[in-house]
């Protein structure tokens, strides 16, 4: 590429407590990943195309100044969708040549789409004024409206406001962050626990569960779960909007403790905190798997702090925390535990906080 090129990194992430309350206007606790997504961008001022590439996939992907949803599938609808995106809202996008490198598993649960968006928007807009959270807004319409996949703000808020050794506590009411110092240290590590079982949220389920608690809401009289009491759950009637109700409004608690808890550095707490998070996510709100279940028992019987599943459900990542010494035996241990039980060998990552997305 020229010198003219814009290259940009985002980060994915990994969110410690607080699953599905983002579409509900609730709280999340999530740190940006030190594993991220690059674009090298070379803007060519004669066309309105993008011709894009990525190191992970092997088809080159053109999209036309006019691109709409449905035109583009696969990893390019990320990326048409972030032209679509910003073309709809006013902005103008030049044409040129796009080459995409990444260090996020695909399908881990660490929001490889996210990074890969943000990466693409602070490219293309290096010579706009957009604020961090325009950027979310137009990476996250990408991913709704172009790609097809119903989340709400935690990923792109996360990729875009991370900060090195900080946990970011998100209200995605007035999507104020709040940072939140978290060190690793001897007393606090924190694993990444890829199943190799890909989560698919785009599939329907995250979008029945995201119905479901609309229809709570409903229920009770609320415009979204967020303006719900704590225990406005008990006054629905059996079945699973209950149940999903029950899994946002306890899980906000969750969150607001767990924050507490870490500023604290109580890690027992916060590791408490988690294994109940993960437990409600199993019976509520029903996004577990039996194979996510027994990675994350088996990182609480190897001495973590408190371990639970991360991201859509249905697959994807565990989020330990966990003492050195305990790190070092879900390192050791724990990838034979779950080959024995008859499922594929995880992988388990260390990671801590990183930063943000920003230009290179």
């Amino acid at each position: 590429m020229s010198d003219s090129r814009i290259r940009s990194y985002a980060p994915g992430r990994v969110n410690l407590i607080g699953e599905h309350t983002d579409y509900n206007l609730g709280f999340a606790l999530p740190i940006a990943l030190d594993l991220g997504t690059t674009a090298d961008f070379e803007p060519d001022p004669g066309t309105g195309t993008v011709v894009a590439e990525s190191d992970g996939e092997p088809e080159v992907v053109t999209i036309g100044p006019d691109t709409a949803p449905g035109d583009v599938s696969g990893w390019g609808a990320y990326i048409a969708g972030c032209i679509w995106a910003l073309r709809t809202a006013g902005h103008e996008v030049p044409g040129g040549r796009l080459r995409i490198g990444s260090t996020v598993p695909v399908g881990a649960g660490l929001s490889s789409s996210a990074a890969l968006e943000c990466a693409v928007l602070l490219a293309m807009t290096a010579h706009l004024e957009l604020s961090r959270h325009e950027l979310a807004r137009l990476a996250q319409r990408a991913e709704n409206d172009y790609a097809g996949a119903p989340t709400g703000l935690l990923d792109q808020l996360s990729s875009l406001f991370g900060q090195q050794d900080t946990a970011l506590l998100i209200d995605f009411r007035s999507l104020e962050v709040e940072p939140v110092p978290l060190p690793v240290d001897e007393s606090a590590q924190l694993l990444v626990i890829d199943s190799h079982a890909p989560h698919r949220h785009a599939a329907g389920e995250y979008a029945a569960r995201r119905a479901s608690c609309e229809a709570a809401a409903a229920e009770l009289g609320v415009a979204s779960l967020r303006e719900a009491d704590d225990d406005a759950w008990r006054r629905l009637p059996e079945g699973h909007n209950r149940a999903r109700a029950r899994h946002i409004l306890t899980e906000n608690a969750r969150v607001l403790a767990a924050t507490e808890a870490l500023a604290a550095a109580d890690f027992a707490t916060a590791g408490e905190l988690m294994n109940a998070s993960h437990d409600s996510m199993r019976d509520d709100f029903e996004i577990t798997t039996p194979h996510i279940d027994l990675i994350a028992a088996i990182a609480q019987q190897l001495g973590s702090h408190g371990a639970r599943m991360t991201g859509g459900g249905f697959g994807g990542s565990v989020i330990a925390l966990a003492p050195a010494p305990a790190a070092e035996r879900i390192c050791a241990d724990l990838p034979k535990a779950i080959t024995d039980a008859g499922h594929p060998a995880p992988t388990v990552r260390r990671v801590r906080p990183g930063r943000g997305a920003h230009l290179l």
